[in-house]
């Protein structure tokens, strides 16, 4: 969570500690849902910027995201997670909130063209890769790939969850 102080009515944020900026290897424990995964290490890591239909409230593609994922990450995957210093760090879940890599390939990213997941700029916030994720997202539901297809009605908005309906 970015901590502000408040100098002359003005919300000055400080920035992310120097090791939330470094960049990781991991290994993949298992797939908890289409933007949630374990890590050997126990580390429970949240795709930031992007969100996935819920498996556990049935939502419309969910199990088809997370299937997406699991296929992406198997278990014992070796991964590079990157941590976006101008974002959160931890959700309020305790999640680490990071950019999943597998070899060149950006796992958020990659959720989004394939229309697995959608993009969410909580708070309004955007980072680093977040023209990307917008383009990809604009194109994934345009060509009605994934959840832009089998979920009829879905709402396009980045500033707030996936809602794609039972």
């Amino acid at each position: 969570m970015r901590r502000g102080l408040v100098l002359c009515g003005l919300v000055v944020f400080l920035a992310a500690p120097a090791s939330a900026s470094r960049t990781q290897l991991a290994r993949i424990k298992y797939v908890i849902d289409g933007d949630t995964i374990v890590l050997t290490s126990g580390a429970h890591v949240r795709l930031v910027q992007i969100d996935a239909p819920e498996v556990q409230e049935r939502e419309c593609y969910g199990a088809q995201s997370r299937a997406f994922l699991r296929r992406l990450l198997p278990p014992g995957t070796t991964v590079r997670i990157e941590a976006d210093p101008g974002l959160d760090q931890v959700d309020r879940y305790g999640r680490v909130l990071r950019y999943v890599f597998r070899g060149p390939t950006n796992v958020n990213l990659e959720l989004v063209r394939q229309g697995a997941a959608t993009i969410w700029f909580y708070r309004h916030d955007r980072g680093r890769y977040a023209v990307q994720l917008f383009r990809s997202a604009l194109a994934a539901r345009a060509a009605h790939r994934g959840l832009w297809g089998a979920c009829p009605g879905t709402p396009f908005d980045p500033y707030h969850a996936a809602d794609t309906g039972p």
